[in-house]
């Protein structure tokens, strides 16, 4: 049930999408007294679900959801009628139309798609809003979670200054920076340097197959723990954040990764934040380095209520969420041009 469900809704989705875009080239041919000939949602070849004609247009709903069309007299289409091009052209016919009209026909299509991705990102912004994690407020740097990121020259800690000398204003924004750039400006340790990229960057990307090269540092909190868990059998519980190891403290989770390794085969005293009370607990660490739990994947907004993070938010208006919708839109399709360009690239 749960399947035909969602089938359903994205039949209807696709049919909403495939209307409006139809009427792209509709309503201008209409204008420009162009004879449309059929207007359908979904192709029809040998029949039809449903039909109706009015005036000089027939509309249907054909029984192949793979699209739809209108068939504009004067023109080869989806229907790949070629007859009605061996006659001498009408005056209602779209190919005796001037170069002009025709242009804003055949655009329409294109303009209504654009157009309605403008709508959608504007209500987004005016039903979510926005919110991101700027990355100057990634104040101890970031978190190399994948080993690409520390063969480039990237290290836990590092700040993110600048990329090809422009400052990036959201930390989700870095890596998709990096496809595009020559060098990156660090602050490691209180000294600023520049990081160059390499030539194969890309290719590295792609053999890789990472999908991120680091995130922003998270603390340890325990979300569950494993078969025969040393933690568990220790007294540890879920939610508990660990905050020090042998009284070094671990804010994050790398830290207390690293700082584990050191300890492999011993007995460790555990600091333990437990609902705001502060307890030490005893456990044994492995000869793998590990004591048998599973960190939390915590999202941006867990993390700012935890204090790690302040992320800047905004809410829109209906009449502000146009402008914004719009420059969110034009932003994404240049960046989605951006990345095209690379495909095409050698």
């Amino acid at each position: 049930m749960e399947f035909l469900i969602k089938a359903t809704q994205l039949i209807m989705s696709l049919s909403i999408l495939v209307i409006l875009h139809e009427l792209g080239h509709f309503i201008p041919a209409k204008i420009f007294k162009t004879r449309v000939e059929k207007f359908y949602l979904f192709f029809d070849p040998w029949f039809s679900l449903v039909k109706k004609k009015i005036g000089d247009t027939e509309y249907g709903i054909g029984w192949l959801p793979l699209g739809g069309y209108v068939k504009i007299s004067g023109m080869i289409d989806e229907s790949m009628d070629k007859e009605q091009m061996q006659k001498p052209p009408e005056s209602w016919e779209f190919r005796a139309k001037p170069t002009w009209q025709r242009l804003i026909i055949m655009l329409g299509g294109v303009t209504v798609n654009l157009l309605l991705g403008i709508f959608i990102y504007a209500m987004v912004l005016f039903a979510y809003g926005s919110k991101y994690l700027p990355n100057e407020n990634v104040t101890d740097g970031i978190w190399c979670v994948s080993p690409l990121a520390k063969d480039l020259g990237f290290e836990t800690g590092d700040k993110i200054i600048a990329v090809d000398d422009e400052k990036p204003q959201a930390f989700n924004s870095v890596f998709e920076s990096l496809l595009y750039a020559e060098s990156v400006t660090l602050e490691r340790d209180g000294v600023t340097k520049e990081l160059a990229l390499p030539s194969n960057f890309i290719a590295q990307l792609l053999e890789s197959e990472e999908r991120i090269l680091f995130a922003p540092r998270i603390p340890t909190i325990i979300s569950g723990f494993t078969a025969n868990s040393n933690a568990k059998n220790a007294g540890f519980e879920k939610k508990d954040r660990i905050v020090s190891i042998n009284d070094v403290e671990t804010k994050y989770f790398d830290q207390f990764q690293l700082e584990l390794q050191q300890h492999k085969g011993e007995n460790i005293s555990v600091g333990v934040n437990r609902f705001g009370e502060e307890i030490l607990l005893s456990v044994d660490v492995t000869n793998e380095g590990t004591i048998g739990f599973m960190p939390s994947n915590l999202s941006l907004n867990q993390l700012e209520e935890l204090g790690i993070y302040s992320l800047n938010s905004a809410t829109y208006s209906f009449l502000e969420s146009l402008p914004a919708g719009y420059h969110l839109a034009i932003k994404k399709l240049g960046s989605y041009i951006n990345q095209f360009k690379l495909i095409l690239s050698p």
